[in-house]
């Protein structure tokens, strides 16, 4: 990236200034997480890019972020953010795991190999609606495909209003077909699971190797990671590329609103069911069961919205336990100091 860049052009928006202070303008830089690793972030200012440390007195940063830094280039606090994408942490540890913040769009990519699954597309499109980000699904590997059109019309039946592209991510003509989207100052996020191309796909649009590339086994179509860490790139045009690594797992979580709007259909006819709480089963009157039965509604879709929406209350009625133990553990550690200081009287 350039050391000379305007803050509109790395995302800057009225949302941001709006938060500062007239002190806080003259004595703090905004600066934004390009690169996240372990114990290390890189920001980058209009100016400058720097190193932060993270340390216990900073609140959770993930790339897209916008901070403030001191005037020794140190960090003095967060910003709000416009959007921010979660989920519940691989496996059984009961988190939140932040993916990415100040997105615009998300390009959700799928491969059209053995790893196309509408199922999968509509859990991406639920994390992504449920952060009030426009979707765009990329379907790459297109020239691996002698009908990607069919596989077109079965993610655009999802949605009429969803934008559906296939793409060969290896051609700069064929990848010509996103650039509408790659506006200067316009964040733009790549999700998908390993080895559908995002890596490939972030090469051919910046122009060079951004990122490293690895092949997929052939007997199942599975990824290998490649992308280790996020990370934010300046494109030519202006545009900042997010790249991510692919996430075998996505586990939902506080996210039923994102949900009922990726299954916008079944929750409007939900709405003329008989009963406030028909559970789409064999209640009578279930204007659910009547789409399914007249073809109207599909049944894998009608399977995995229930799926997913048991999924999150499952994930965030845990989080919620988790949290709810964490502050009667502060209140209890706080009240044991009380009576301490209490005890040991005035000094």
């Amino acid at each position: 990236m350039s050391q000379q860049n305007s803050l509109s052009q790395l995302g800057w928006q009225a949302f941001f200034q709006q938060q500062l202070n007239l002190e806080e303008w003259e004595s703090c830089q905004p600066a934004r997480v390009i690169d996240q690793q372990r114990s290390m972030l890189t920001v980058l200012a209009a100016d400058e890019k720097y190193s932060l440390p993270i340390t216990a007195n900073m609140p959770s940063l993930v790339v897209g972020d916008w901070l403030l830094l001191d005037d020794k280039q140190q960090f003095y606090r967060a910003l709000d953010r416009i959007s921010v994408f979660t989920r519940k942490a691989s496996g059984t540890k009961v988190a939140v795991q932040m993916i990415a913040a100040n997105v615009d769009t998300v390009f959700i990519v799928c491969s059209l190999n053995h790893d196309f699954n509408l199922n999968r597309i509509e859990r991406y499109l639920a994390l992504v609606n449920a952060a009030g980000v426009e979707a765009v699904v990329v379907l790459s590997k297109a020239d691996c495909c002698d009908n990607s059109e069919d596989f077109v019309q079965q993610v655009q039946k999802l949605d009429p209003l969803l934008t559906v592209v296939a793409i060969n991510a290896l051609d700069a003509g064929s990848v010509d077909a996103l650039r509408p989207w790659l506006k200067q100052g316009k964040t733009i996020a790549m999700l998908g699971s390993s080895g559908v191309g995002k890596s490939t796909l972030t090469n051919t649009l910046m122009g060079y190797e951004a990122q490293i590339t690895k092949g997929i086994r052939e007997d199942d179509s599975k990824g290998r990671h490649t992308t280790t860490g996020r990370s934010l790139h300046l494109m030519t045009g202006g545009c900042l590329l997010m790249d991510t690594p692919g996430m075998r797992e996505l586990q939902l979580s506080d996210c039923e609103q994102g949900i009922n709007s990726t299954f916008s259909q079944i929750s409007e006819l939900a709405t003329q069911c008989q009963f406030n709480d028909c559970q789409h089963d064999t209640e009578p009157g279930c204007a659910v069961q009547a789409a399914l039965a007249s073809g109207e509604l599909d049944e894998r879709r009608l399977n995995n919205y229930q799926k997913l929406l048991r999924e999150q209350a499952f994930n965030s009625a845990t989080l919620a336990e988790k949290r709810s133990r964490e502050r009667n553990l502060t209140r209890h550690y706080r009240s044991v100091l009380g009576n301490v200081e209490k005890r040991k009287g005035p000094r």
